[in-house]
């Protein structure tokens, strides 16, 4: 029998360095990222980061029949304006709020966050810069970040660019869920406002500004700000007021359901959340848009229609409440310091 000869290892071109991925760079990034990391663990988690799974103690002795929640969401074309701006720590803060909202409106709070970075090259800063922001945000909502994925893909992506996406998983005890059989005719909409486009519509929002306003002019109807900082402007998470509403009114009789405003805007989402019997009636003037909305309108000559089903215009959170519980739920949240706006009640068709 022919043995083949054995080539030497320098015979050898091409590395996984040479194809465009580092190994080095993704442990230096591990090794930055542990410490912040460590910041969103409670008791409750059960491994380091660096594993193949996150464990999460799953105990809930305080609820009679807890249920899990989750929902996996992305920031979209927002993230074509943090690498244009080169301003990377506000995504990563989108994203978790993104995903802690989704879950709230079915009345869930957040137990753990895993994250998902895509890239065409890794920068380490870059990187480090996107997972403080999920860090920020995290602890902000109580919520352990304890797993994630970080993807150099040459070819797949250019090489400064890079995408995110994010899995929440929040419980609710079964008898305090937000149902749609809650809702009825006569409910009222109560409108928390948005910090501004939030994570949606970015692919138009784009299209209308960028080719006449560059993103660090400032337009007088910003008030000083740049259009950079209009369009970065980090997606609130509404928690802490939904929390604190929830301490003393009960979810499906003094709130009957919960629309976060996403992608395909007010009716789009709160549609949602209605039985096919019921439609919205909402008044478009009960609130002031935001500035930025205005200037895209213009901007792109964006027809109202279309304003209405691609951006939040202003409001991020709407809730459907009784009409005998309406005045006590907006004098409870203005307590709080927020401020509710009456857009609008839900009718038969």
């Amino acid at each position: 029998m022919k043995v083949e000869e054995v080539r030497p290892q320098e015979a050898y071109g091409l590395t996984y360095e040479a194809a465009g991925v580092s190994i080095d760079a993704g442990e230096e990034l591990v090794r930055r990222i542990k410490p912040l990391v460590r910041k969103t663990f409670s008791e409750r988690v059960l491994t380091d980061i660096g594993g193949f799974g996150g464990l999460f103690d799953a105990r809930f002795p305080d609820m009679k029949f807890p249920v899990l929640v989750s929902s996996t969401d992305g920031v979209g074309t927002k993230i074509k304006v943090a690498i244009e701006a080169n301003k990377h720590d506000t995504v990563g803060q989108d994203l978790v709020n993104h995903c802690v909202n989704d879950i709230l409106v079915c009345g869930a709070r957040p137990l753990f966050f895993l994250d998902y970075f895509a890239c065409g090259k890794l920068h380490v800063e870059v990187g480090e810069s996107v997972i403080s922001g999920f860090v920020k945000a995290s602890q902000e909502n109580g919520c352990a970040l304890i797993g994630g994925e970080t993807a150099e893909m040459p070819g797949m992506y250019a090489e400064d660019d890079y995408d995110l996406a994010g899995t929440i998983v929040g419980v609710v005890d079964r008898d305090r869920m937000f149902r749609r059989e809650n809702v009825v005719a006569g409910d009222v909409l109560i409108g928390l406002p948005s910090t501004g486009l939030h994570t949606n519509g970015y692919s138009l929002a784009r299209r209308a500004l960028l080719e006449r306003y560059p993103l660090d002019s400032k337009p007088a109807v910003l008030n000083g700000g740049t259009v950079a900082d209009a369009l970065l402007k980090v997606h609130r998470s509404y928690l802490d007021p939904i929390s604190k509403l929830l301490e003393r009114f009960e979810p499906g009789k003094d709130i009957h359901a919960l629309s976060h405003i996403t992608g395909g805007g007010i009716v789009g989402n709160t549609s949602r959340v209605l039985s096919d019997e019921l439609e919205l009636d909402i008044n478009w003037n009960a609130w002031k848009r935001p500035a930025i909305f205005s200037l895209i309108q213009e901007a792109g000559m964006v027809p109202e229609e279309d304003m209405r089903r691609t951006f939040n215009l202003g409001i991020g959170l709407i809730l459907l409440v009784p009409s005998s519980t309406s005045e006590a739920v907006e004098d409870a949240l203005k307590n709080i310091g927020e401020k509710p706006v009456r857009i609008g009640h839900v009718v038969r068709k």
